[in-house]
């Protein structure tokens, strides 16, 4: 099999990342190919999710039927003509075309590992799943706020923390004591932190274009009311800083320099982002903030040295 998700890693891996396909590239060879999969499994199910002009209940009936199909080790699903028509964007809709591919391909890993992915993909679609049902009378005039923060965590670790513990599993699975010098358990907990981090991140960057579409993932009592939801918008950022933080912690207990650098690498994008996020206003946020693939690349060089 071809490193890197084979055919579909070079193909279809980089059209639907930006900054991940960096941090894969980075990453030790027997980590790959079960992380390669792994986030592309999740991207077919955020792109089903994210398909807001399919009817919920149809994109609630492919992610079931995708779920099952991962979980029982069965034949991938036939999209529905309407749900492929409805992907606008030529790459998402070529990944969810070799959904067969990726399913052979997650076949032939070792057990162990395809175990692990289809455990992570359980966890992050049973977010995406909550979010569809949380926000499906949501509208623009009458937005749906998070109720406390516990729901805005719990949010955070099914889609994103679950992904640090499943990259710490991957690595003793794989590398064993060269992995790190820290724990499994230590290092479990500072990898779902991290993962929150960085999930929290994409919250506070997109908190207008989520409105816009009635959903608000800020535990507020008026999401509407842009003073409060502003003052909510700082706090949480300094939560982001502190989970990226664990993020750090995490990367230099790792025992090779692509690894640090693979880890570090989505961190660093995400603290980049957050600088221009420190007091912005609500039409800065309207606009969307998104750093420069020059960044990128920038942050990239800096991880690996």
């Amino acid at each position: 099999m071809l490193g890197m998700a084979g055919r579909v890693g070079k193909q279809v891996l980089k059209g639907v990342s930006r900054s991940f396909y960096l941090s894969l590239r980075l990453l030790p060879q027997p980590m790959r190919e079960a992380a390669s999969l792994g986030y592309l499994l999740a991207r077919i199910s955020d792109t089903l999710a994210d398909t807001a002009t399919v009817a919920v209940d149809l994109r609630l009936e492919c992610i079931h039927q995708f779920q099952t199909a991962v979980a029982e080790k069965s034949i991938p699903p036939r999209w529905p003509v309407t749900v492929l028509n409805a992907i606008h964007d030529r790459r998402e809709r070529h990944l969810l075309e070799c959904v067969a591919e990726i399913f052979t391909q997650l076949v032939h890993l070792p057990e162990a590992e395809s175990e692990l992915v289809r455990e992570v993909i359980s966890v992050i679609i049973s977010g995406q799943v909550l979010d569809l049902q949380r926000f499906a009378a949501a509208s623009r005039e009458q937005p749906i706020a998070l109720a406390s923060a516990v729901e805005l965590e719990d949010y955070a670790w099914r889609v994103a923390g679950s992904v640090g513990a499943f990259w710490t599993k991957l690595g003793f699975i794989t590398l064993g004591e060269r992995f790190s010098n820290l724990s499994e358990v230590e290092l479990t907990a500072r990898g779902i932190a991290y993962g929150k981090g960085l999930q929290l991140v994409n919250i506070l960057r997109d908190v207008a274009a989520d409105l816009a579409m009635g959903r608000c993932y800020l535990p507020v009592p008026d999401p509407l009311d842009i003073h409060a939801l502003l003052e909510s918008h700082g706090l949480w950022l300094d939560q982001a800083k502190r989970w990226l933080g664990e993020g750090e912690i995490y990367a230099l207990s790792l025992s090779s320099r692509r690894l640090r650098a693979a880890t570090v690498l989505p961190g660093r994008i995400a603290l980049r982002t957050l600088e221009p996020l420190t007091g912005v206003t609500w039409e800065a946020l309207q606009a969307r903030i998104k750093i420069s693939r020059g960044t990128v690349y920038q942050e990239m060089i800096r991880a690996f040295l």
